[in-house]
């Protein structure tokens, strides 16, 4: 079976059963609480949530909204029956894929972000590798070739404007809602469970979160899946992103079909709320601790939504050994191939068995030396060539870090040291600079693909791969153990902040590796914040004239680039740099990103401001990033 043992009361269940023989449509679906919610049973823990629902009991009433062909892909945009709820039928929108001609395929239940769509690409690039894969559309959006569901689109639908030449069919909650961005009720939100207008039950209740109405339609569609004849029903997985990280971990931890699952950016933190029976019933770590497939966790090392220190946590609550980590250095709820491509390895691992992943490296972080640095000692799984192992640390990292923290979290930096191969270990040091601050580090071993993989990225961008990363658990260090540890602050603050040589892109960052741009957060920490009164220079040079681009946070100077061989010194203000309303930031403090670009776009809610231009010839070459004071 595929749901959770139960452990609800004998009444429960007899009232169960009393309300599906009243309803014979509503063989799946629970029937609405009404009245005191000790008297209606109202379930209390997360396994009496979803006890005694079957997944398989409804039929789907499948609706071909569109179906086309593509490159030996067959697609189709669809509805199928979510459930019978308060009376009235729940649709959900998907794009579902597979390989023409193909058989006993492995399925793939992909599950989008907030704000995001159901998207086609996943779907094609997925069964250009062999699987089958349906893209649900949780909040109504849907994107494929001459189907576009986009926000204006799902309020046509929601006001039945069926004249409209841009009216569409899309996902149907029916009495309830749990759309997103925007919710259809104005007044529902992800993180209660109080009643209102498109709520199950009239009462306190987690069936009123939208979390479990997305994952009841994701459980949905793993049946989904076992039902379509191409599909081999034994090897399912299920992924996603953001909140479709969340749902990702829900759907596994509540479902025994699940064989794989790969949450990114979410789904391990969102422990803050603060109703104990929400606690009890739909936060993050309830669902970790029933999961017991293979899992890896996607968590960029600066993402708001999946913090990397709830890791250590949720990799202890989950029940399954089998797990893995990537971790990017730098990035927010975006990644880059290399950290995006884990997603399809370990589907192939984990249903396919087309490759065996390594381990997860071991490591020994040392904060007693003789020379009062502390080091970290890396031991990689050599089961695959090594291409690199990189060690990357962070002092601003919080131990008691809360939402609130966000700022913060999205600007840590993150200092790189490559570390040195000693026999089967790779060794770095990790020098300080000051002990007033945590130490949080954690290390990527680089693997190299036999072959390319191609894939459909967070945001369905396309990528290609020939290499993926497999990251250690963080060590998360307080300021006390690194000063009962005696050790050493052996660096200083510097006014060079960046001298662009050797390894200095490790502690820049980019999400389009295209473009020669980069973004750094090397001022927020200690070591290069900016001294009163000071300067920004540097000296930069390029093949033909151009306009740069250099920003800090929201506001952006434009530099005028001449050509030639000779280096230009540029020196600027906080005065030089403005925001989308053209005012000029004051002074330096509070700073935290800097960006070196061709372009940058500047938007507040009334205003934009484009500040440099398309790049014109090779790419430029800086030096000697620094502050000066005085003359």
């Amino acid at each position: 079976m595929n749901v959770l043992p139960s452990r609800k009361s004998p009444h429960l269940l007899l009232s169960l059963l009393a309300a599906t023989a009243m309803n014979a449509m509503a063989q799946t679906t629970p029937s609405p609480f009404y009245g005191d919610p000790l008297s209606a049973n109202v379930p209390q823990m997360m396994q009496e949530l979803w006890d005694g629902i079957d997944m398989r009991a409804e039929p789907f009433d499948v609706e071909i909204l569109k179906q086309w062909e593509e490159e030996g892909i067959v697609l189709k945009v669809l509805r199928y029956r979510v459930g019978i709820f308060k009376g009235q039928k729940a649709m959900m929108g998907a794009v579902y894929g597979y390989p023409k001609g193909g058989s006993k395929l492995p399925g793939l239940v992909q599950i989008h972000g907030g704000g995001q769509y159901a998207d086609y690409k996943a779907a094609l690039t997925n069964a250009k590798r062999g699987y089958a894969t349906i893209s649900i559309a949780w909040a109504g959006r849907i994107s494929a070739p001459n189907y576009k569901v986009d926000p204006d689109v799902v309020k046509l639908f929601w006001d039945g404007k069926t004249t409209d030449a841009n009216y569409k069919l899309t996902t149907d909650w029916g009495a309830l809602d749990a759309y997103h961005a925007p919710c259809r009720n104005e007044t529902n939100d992800f993180i209660g469970i109080k009643p209102g207008a498109w709520t199950l039950d009239k009462i306190e209740s987690p069936r009123n979160s939208p979390w479990f109405l997305c994952t009841f339609a994701a459980r949905r569609a793993l049946t989904f899946l076992e039902q379509q004849p191409e599909v081999d029903a034994k090897r399912l997985g299920v992924y996603g992103h953001s909140m479709g990280g969340k749902i990702t971990v829900l759907t596994a931890g509540t479902d025994d079909r699940v064989k794989a699952a790969v949450p990114s950016c979410g789904g391990i933190s969102d422990l803050e709320n603060k109703s104990p029976l929400f606690r009890a019933t739909m936060t993050d770590d309830q669902y970790l601790k029933a999961i017991s497939c293979p899992i890896l966790f996607l968590s960029p090392s600066n993402d708001f939504h999946g913090r990397i220190n709830d890791l250590p946590a949720a990799v202890k609550e989950i029940q399954s050994p089998d797990w893995r980590l990537t971790i990017s250095p730098h990035h927010n709820h975006q990644d880059t191939a290399q950290y995006e491509v884990a997603t399809q390895v370990w589907m192939d691992q984990c249903l396919k068995g087309a490759i065996k992943v390594p381990q997860t490296p071991k490591t020994s972080l040392t904060l007693k030396t003789d020379n009062g640095v502390p080091n970290i000692m890396v031991e990689p799984d050599t089961s695959r060539p090594i291409l690199g192992v990189e060690v990357y640390y962070s002092r601003e990292g919080r131990l008691d870090e809360k939402s609130n923290d966000r700022e913060n979290t999205i600007c840590r930096f993150w200092y790189f040291v490559s570390a040195h191969k000693q026999g089967k270990v790779w060794k770095a040091e990790l020098p300080l600079c000051g002990l007033e601050k945590p130490l949080w580090v954690y290390a990527n071993v680089i693997y190299g693909l036999d072959t390319p993989i191609q894939g459909a990225g967070y945001y369905y961008g396309a990528y290609s791969s020939d290499q993926f990363v497999i990251s250690s658990l963080p060590h998360l260090v307080s300021v006390a153990e690194l000063q009962e540890a005696v050790v050493k602050p052996t660096r200083a603050p510097s006014l060079l902040i960046e001298s662009f040589e050797g390894d200095w892109q490790k502690q820049w960052f980019t999400y389009n590796p295209k473009e020669w741009g980069r973004s750094t957060h090397k001022i927020y920490t200690d070591e290069w914040k900016a001294p009163t009164g000071a300067r920004l220079e540097f000296e930069v040079r390029a093949e033909q004239p151009n306009k740069l681009a250099m920003a800090l946070d929201k506001s952006a100077a434009e530099v005028e680039i001449k050509s030639g061989k000779e280096w230009q010194r540029v020196s600027l203000t906080p005065s030089d740099f403005r925001n989308a309303f053209q005012e000029p930031l004051k002074d330096w403090t509070g700073i935290k990103e800097l960006r070196l670009s061709a372009k940058e776009s500047l938007s507040e809610k009334t205003s934009k401001r484009e500040v440099g231009r398309k790049w014109q010839g090779a790419e430029p070459q800086f030096r000697n990033l620094r502050w000066v004071v005085g003359d």
